[in-house]
């Protein structure tokens, strides 16, 4: 047996646990299972704890390497587990000779790290879809995000690097890429920034049917980006926004960078560019201090910016974080508010469904019986297709989460 991969957490750890895959192949590594954190939320870290456990009492021959954000942030946490061999940063996950190294702990100060290594992949194992990283780390230091203290700051990875990466997937059938990263809105290569590399990807890779955009910061994007939101039919018109709440004071306490006014005038003016879009989002539930009129302005907030899609975050303090210092509240409402909102995202969901019904949309296969539109919606395909293929159909109706395609 080869290298098993466990992944938790974000597309980036999905691409870059392909990346890890990839190298125990090509270093003939055997019986090693790599489990690649995330430290988001302190559930996703108890599931990854939950999950090394198993791991041992199931499979107690193998090796188990544990890396990521949570293994970067807080190692002694794994490093104390009996069921564990070894603890990588993220730095160090990529080289195999480290997973076998004799100390128990191998991490290296994330905050050091100052450029990005390029990884020639020509495959995702079992996706559709294809993601490029073209960026790691963030520059901002919001309350209640641990992330940068697992990725470290903000670094890019030239252009022709990306494009490249696009190239060789696209030559190996891949019909849609999704570029993505931690704060890919902070990307710089010089000058460039996201829009100017998107133009160059759409322009030197013609033969890429669809480009994806991850997660982005709507403050940060620059008007190349948006100039191609609206004139490249070939960027796909749907946006995942980091907006995480609808309240002024309680994003101001959060130290985000926009306003709830910005976040509803950035929707509205990409709709006016690209009547076809879709928008999803972020939104935290419970943050320290939220009053109940405070959250009422985060429900009231995916009517005004149109949002279909929530990610809904209980809000989890995280170690040495701000946020985990100011007043908490009681864990059963910030329960109850993350429920709502979650009611919010599928009633709102739902009507965009209803909007759709009678359209004919252009849906890519993911699997033999689902794929997804343009807006990244999921369609209940009407026959078995092959993963990959590009189809145009007739929009019959829906159940609630997906639409369903018409024969």
């Amino acid at each position: 047996m080869n290298v098993q991969v466990v992944t938790f957490g974000c597309r980036l750890n999905t691409y870059e646990s392909e990346v890890i895959r990839r190298a125990g192949a090509a270093a003939d590594v055997a019986d090693t299972v790599v489990v690649n954190t995330c430290a988001v939320t302190a559930e996703a870290v108890r599931q990854a704890r939950q999950r090394i456990r198993r791991i041992r009492r199931e499979q107690p021959q193998l090796r188990i390497v544990v890396t990521g954000c949570a293994a970067q942030a807080m190692p002694e946490l794994f490093a104390t587990m009996p069921e564990v061999d070894r603890v990588l940063g993220n730095e160090e996950k990529f080289d195999p000779k480290a997973w076998t190294g004799t100390s128990r702990v191998a991490v290296a100060d994330i905050m050091a790290a100052t450029t990005m290594r390029a990884h020639a992949v020509d495959a995702i194992e079992g996706r559709s879809r294809a993601f490029v990283q073209v960026q790691n780390g963030c520059d901002h230091r919001c309350t209640f995000c641990i992330i940068p203290y697992g990725r470290g700051n903000s670094r890019s990875l030239g252009a022709a690097s990306v494009v490249a990466q696009v190239r060789r997937l696209v030559d190996n059938g891949y019909r849609e890429v999704v570029l993505t990263g931690v704060d890919i809105t902070s990307y710089r290569d010089g000058e460039a920034r996201l829009g100017t590399l998107v133009k160059r990807i759409l322009r030197e890779v013609p033969e890429l049917s669809r480009l994806r955009l991850s997660s982005i910061d709507s403050v940060e994007a620059d008007r190349d980006l948006i100039d191609a939101m609206a004139t490249e039919p070939r960027l796909m018109p749907h946006l995942h926004l980091s907006l995480q709440a609808g309240d002024d004071l309680i994003l101001k306490r959060m130290r985000r960078r926009h306003s709830r006014a910005d976040a509803i005038a950035f929707c509205g003016a990409m709709r006016r560019l690209r009547p076809d879009i879709a928008f999803g989002a972020d939104i935290i539930a419970g943050f320290p201090t939220e009053t109940e009129d405070m959250f009422a302005r985060s429900l009231d907030l995916v009517d005004e910016c149109g949002l279909t899609q929530l990610h809904v975050f209980p809000f989890s303090p995280r170690p040495g974080t701000p946020a985990a210092r100011m007043p908490q509240l009681d864990p059963a409402v910030v329960r109850e508010r993350a429920r709502r909102l979650r009611e919010k995202g599928d009633a709102a969901l739902r009507a965009y469904l209803e909007r759709q019904v009678g359209t004919r949309r252009r849906v890519l296969a993911e699997s033999r019986m689902l794929g997804r539109t343009e807006q990244f919606v999921l369609v209940r395909l009407p026959r078995s297709v092959e993963p990959g293929t590009l189809l145009e159909l007739p929009i019959a109706g829906h159940d609630g989460r997906r639409l369903v395609a018409a024969a």
